[in-house]
């Protein structure tokens, strides 16, 4: 089975900034972020119900989206989104570099400049294997950390909410006051 990926993704508070909504904006503000030596993940915007989604379809694939752009955190601290995965990875140690691969992601990035060093990003993964709630750093960048939000199969093929406070995140994780964001941005 082919693990992919339908995401709603906004913020929400008293001023809407950044990322919209795909069922109303499409990926208006989005752009196509590959790697070198892999495959990309084939995306496509479709309709489920009467609500336009963001579809990703990855096999042996990575790739994703980013919206990059200045997000006030003090008028908008939550991003919330729906996703939905078909399938896992059993077997993988996402601690690990050898099983750093998840059906879904969505980071949150706060750009550290020209000092690269003090970029931190945020991400929240759907994991195969750790527990929901359990968080680590990622094994190739210790400025990037985990959080696992959905777990297992138990709710493969089910929407699920999410929503969190990134400014209380990014102290919880970082110990960073947080005030803007620079990009958002989704992966399977």
């Amino acid at each position: 089975m082919k693990p992919w990926l339908l995401c709603l993704l906004f913020l929400s508070g008293p001023a809407l900034a950044g990322p919209g909504l795909f069922s109303l904006t499409g990926l208006a503000g989005w752009e196509a972020l590959s790697f070198k030596k892999k495959t990309p993940t084939a995306y496509a915007l479709m309709q489920d119900g009467s609500t336009q989604i963001l579809r990703a379809e990855c096999k042996a694939s990575a790739s994703g989206y980013i919206a990059k752009g200045k997000i006030d955190l003090t008028k908008t601290p939550v991003l919330t989104w729906r996703w939905k995965a078909d399938a896992i990875y059993p077997g993988i140690n996402e601690r690990e570099k050898g099983g750093d691969d998840f059906p879904a992601r969505v980071y949150v990035v706060r750009d550290g400049g020209f000092a690269i060093w003090r970029t931190r990003s945020l991400v929240y993964t759907w994991s195969s294997t750790q527990p929901v709630g359990s968080d680590w750093p990622n094994p190739y960048a210790s400025q990037a950390h985990h959080v696992a939000l959905q777990s297992g199969p138990s709710k493969l093929g089910q929407w699920q909410t999410e929503a969190r406070d990134l400014r209380a995140d990014f102290k919880r994780y970082f110990g960073l006051d947080a005030d803007t964001l620079d990009a958002v941005a989704l992966m399977s």
